[in-house]
């Protein structure tokens, strides 16, 4: 039977499921918003098809389950960089974890940019007099930025976190967002073996705030090629919740130890294209597999993004996996780790390449292990 004390904390998670009727602002909760927040850090947890919601135990947690940021013990910094669809994108996170007072209690930070630099603006390319001058054209970036402030505790076998984010959104200097909001995390090892957890995204419903700026002549260039003119509005992003548990299986004497994790994606903010689908509530589920050697060699897989597609020539309807492999080297306090993403047959040839470096300071004995 669980103890008092998770009993308490699935309950306050529970509690905070009920807000998922929450219509903040008079607007309406839009099925596809921040996903940029939904793709991972770190090449550990991509490599495991982002099943990474209990197994977490370093510095990547303040983004994954800040609650796994009391598996830490001594500072940690980590960081990423990908290339997102053959290159198209650029995708870059760092962070930082540490204990504080009596190392029952630790904070994470998390900064995080997705974007697309180099876009061309055609606006100016036609000039008054009907001309086309290539010399007008310049070039701005898309980019989606994200800071989150993370703390986590330990209460015996039990531990809870969350994570405070700020929201950046700018395309070139035609449209700024502003936005906030609240990640909370649950973590629970009954043994050394098993682990439980839970993640709720956007708790309170995080709420971006857009702005845009046009100028008169660009605004008119707009209205000339039947484009909308945005206003001003409230973009809300809904709740999604996280459940999942992994499971570490030693190979007898030897340094081997097979890890598997197992998550759902349950999101409630419309019907999605995931494995299971009805309105409100969708399904997403993915999974990983890390094989670990004297923690000193790890060999990763997972699969995730399970959809359905129509084909457009035969009508037939087929299911995409996105598998992912992955490979990760320790040595003393660095950590290197690589993945391959995108597999699928939906991804024809665009494939991505990610790699990120973690270090851990943490004080060990002279005569400690790698």
């Amino acid at each position: 039977m669980l103890n008092k004390t998770l009993h308490k904390a699935l309950t306050a998670i529970l509690g905070l499921i009920l807000l998922l009727g929450s219509n903040a602002y008079g607007q309406e909760i839009r099925t596809y918003s921040n996903e940029f927040l939904s793709l991972g850090v770190g090449a550990r947890g991509l490599a495991m098809g982002t099943a990474q919601a209990v197994s977490v135990q370093d510095a990547t947690a303040g983004f994954w389950n800040p609650a796994g940021l009391t598996q830490i013990s001594g500072t940690q910094v980590a960081a990423m960089h990908a290339e997102w669809f053959a290159g198209i994108a650029k995708y870059d996170y760092a962070g930082a974890a540490f204990p504080i007072s009596d190392k029952k209690r630790f904070l994470g930070i998390t900064a995080i940019r997705f974007g697309v630099d180099d876009i061309p603006n055609t606006l100016n390319l036609v000039e008054p007099d009907g001309n086309i001058n290539y010399d007008n054209i310049t070039t701005f970036s898309a980019a989606d930025y994200a800071a989150l402030l993370s703390y986590a505790q330990n209460i015996k076998k039990v531990s809870i976190g969350g994570s405070v984010k700020i929201i950046h959104r700018r395309v070139g200097s035609f449209a700024t967002a502003w936005g906030f909001g609240l990640d909370v995390g649950l973590r629970y090892a009954p043994n050394k073996r098993l682990i439980l957890g839970a993640m709720l995204k956007d708790a309170t419903t995080t709420v971006n705030t857009w702005g845009f700026s046009f100028t008169e002549e660009e605004k008119q260039k707009l209205e000339l090629t039947d484009n909308v003119i945005p206003v001003n509005s409230v973009e809300l992003t809904g709740q999604r919740l996280i459940l999942g548990g992994a499971y570490r299986q030693p190979f007898g004497q030897s340094k081997l130890s097979l890890l598997t994790e197992l998550n759902f994606d349950i999101t409630f903010d419309g019907k999605r294209n995931t494995l299971i689908k009805s309105d409100p509530i969708s399904i997403d589920p993915h999974a990983g597999l890390e094989l670990e050697y004297n923690n000193l060699i790890f060999l990763r897989g997972g699969i995730n993004n399970i959809q359905q597609f129509k084909n457009d020539t035969d009508g037939q309807t087929f299911t995409s996996i996105q598998p992912s492999v992955g490979i990760g080297l320790k040595i003393k306090e660095v950590r290197i780790d690589y993945a391959f993403t995108g597999l699928n047959r939906i991804s024809d040839g665009v494939y991505s390449h990610v790699v990120s470096l973690l270090l851990d300071f943490t004080k060990r004995p002279k005569n400690a292990a790698n």
